[in-house]
């Protein structure tokens, strides 16, 4: 089969396309005829070598994507259906989805509706499923206010998405520049969420102009300095998680604010998700974007 391999680590001009043999289902996995796959944050660091848990190259990368089930000795799907799906270890423990087939676990996969297009659902499942399942590990409910840093990156931008159908009173992200900034107002179902521009001011600073009373929740899929300033911006009993590090792996915070705030701080891994609560995400989120209640990001 074709697939694109990551001769080496490094950057984009590493990786290659290639003919490898095709990968054969074991007890567990179903094998699933690529349609379309995400690019994430997590192909990015294993093509640097910087997950020292990642398979040396080459690797097929590749976390997510959609296509069409070959066979699933699971039983639970047929040859022919649609499905998308996380790819758990692919892409980074073992060959990943950027190929013409690859193995998923078979908890994994979900059914396709009709509705949404193959191109679109294979960017769905990391930033979806995380934002849901974020959101449901922060206690979030209707009438509490969120921040999801990045309002140009996949999960920031599916977290202010999910927050808002699921009843969010107020909506606040970061952009990194005016530019991103700007296309907010071009992006469907961004309406009326607050932006601080990190190029004009701090996280701090826009929290404390825009949320002067604190956020209840927020959903850190960037990490570094950030963080910090996120918790400094809660509400007494706000919560914050923490499920990424693009911006840094450090990050500084008072004391007091956890203190005082009786703040709630946690980690987030959608490698840790269950099938079942895979399911469950699945169940609410991918309803909403087939009637169109939520539009992903073009």
């Amino acid at each position: 089969m074709k697939a694109i391999q990551a001769v080496a680590n490094g950057g984009y001009d590493a990786l290659h396309f290639v003919d490898i043999p095709d990968p054969q289902a074991k007890a567990g996995q179903a094998l699933v005829r690529v349609t379309s796959s995400g690019v994430t944050p997590l192909d990015r660091f294993v093509l640097a070598g910087s997950l020292p848990s990642a398979k040396k190259p080459p690797p097929v990368l590749g976390n997510e994507g959609a296509g069409v089930v070959v066979e699933d000795p699971s039983g639970r799907f047929s040859a022919g259906e649609r499905v998308l799906f996380f790819a758990g270890p692919g892409g980074v423990t073992r060959d990943g989805t950027f190929a013409e087939l690859t193995l998923v676990p078979s908890g994994n996969l979900a059914l396709l509706p009709d509705e949404i297009s193959d191109e679109v659902a294979g960017g769905l499942p990391v930033a979806y499923l995380s934002a849901f399942l974020a959101l449901r590990q922060a206690a979030f409910r209707p009438g509490q206010s969120v921040l999801a840093p990045g309002v140009g990156g996949s999960v920031g931008n599916a977290t202010l998405k999910v927050a808002r159908v699921l009843g969010a009173s107020q909506l606040v992200s970061t952009a990194g520049s005016s530019a991103k900034a700007s296309a907010v107002a071009a992006d469907r179902g961004l309406e009326g969420v607050e932006i601080v521009n990190l190029e004009r001011e701090t996280l701090a600073d826009g929290l404390a102009r825009i949320t002067p009373g604190g956020v209840d929740v927020v959903i850190d899929a960037l990490g570094g300095p950030l963080t910090g300033q996120a918790v400094a911006g809660l509400a007494r009993g706000g919560r914050v998680v923490v499920m990424g590090y693009a911006a840094g792996t450090e990050t500084s915070m008072r004391v007091t604010d956890l203190v005082w705030k009786l703040a709630h701080v946690s980690g987030f891994s959608l490698f840790a998700a269950s099938a079942e609560e895979q399911a469950e995400a699945y169940g609410a989120v991918l309803p909403l974007i087939a009637n169109g209640e939520i539009a992903p990001a073009p």
